[in-house]
């Protein structure tokens, strides 16, 4: 098993790329550390229920609470799989326990787009509440406008999409996650696409980058 670490600002389709990767190569997995998340406190995980109250009270889940997470989706994957990290290393703290962990960090894929393009594409973006399953109203439409192609439910906004939001997530990305280009670039495992490009070019980019 190897582990490749996607980047780029929220918005840049790194969620829409790794998981067209995912359904259609079966040798891929997509972990998304916020589906992990939820996950864990829908089951009533031990660490979920950690993370839950941390939650709750307003708090950032700790680090190494998310970090054990991912140690044991690593432990329970089997054979040759390449897994497309999503989410976790968020910043240069948590790249650190990951790799005191082993885990088998073998490349990092940055996918670039402008902040006046994410912008413009998180005002589109819609998300089944019941499978996660993302889209776009431009880029990605459903089939049937505001209705989920895989379960038929009614699509929402995220309230991380609304304007206000996404300008204090680039502030936050900026500050917090870019520094980790310059962490894999300097250990020589970065490579970076264009995301701006659409959907099935970019996965293509990406496919080469790896």
């Amino acid at each position: 098993m190897k582990i490749v670490i996607l980047l780029g600002a929220p918005g840049s389709g790194k969620g829409t790329v790794a998981g067209k990767l995912a359904s259609e190569h079966a040798s891929m997995k997509h972990v998304s550390s916020g589906d992990l998340l939820r996950g864990a406190i829908a089951k009533g995980t031990a660490a979920g229920l950690e993370a839950k109250g941390y939650m709750e009270k307003g708090n950032l889940v700790p680090d190494a609470l998310i970090a054990t997470m991912i140690k044991d989706v690593v432990a329970e994957t089997e054979g040759d799989v390449t897994m497309l990290l999503d989410g976790f290393p968020r910043n240069l703290a948590q790249a650190k326990i990951l790799e005191e962990m082993g885990a088998p960090v073998t490349g990092a894929v940055l996918i670039d787009v402008p902040d006046s393009i994410i912008q413009d594409r998180i005002a589109g973006r819609r998300t089944c509440p019941k499978c996660k399953a993302g889209y776009h109203v431009r880029n990605l439409p459903p089939k049937v406008e505001g209705v989920c192609d895989n379960c038929g439910e009614a699509l929402v906004i995220r309230k991380d999409d609304n304007p206000e939001t996404v300008k204090d997530r680039l502030v936050v990305y900026h500050q917090q996650t870019e520094p980790l280009i310059s962490y894999y670039s300097g250990k020589g495992m970065l490579k970076k696409v264009d995301g701006t490009t659409g959907v099935d070019n970019v996965v293509k980019a990406f496919l080469e980058a790896m």
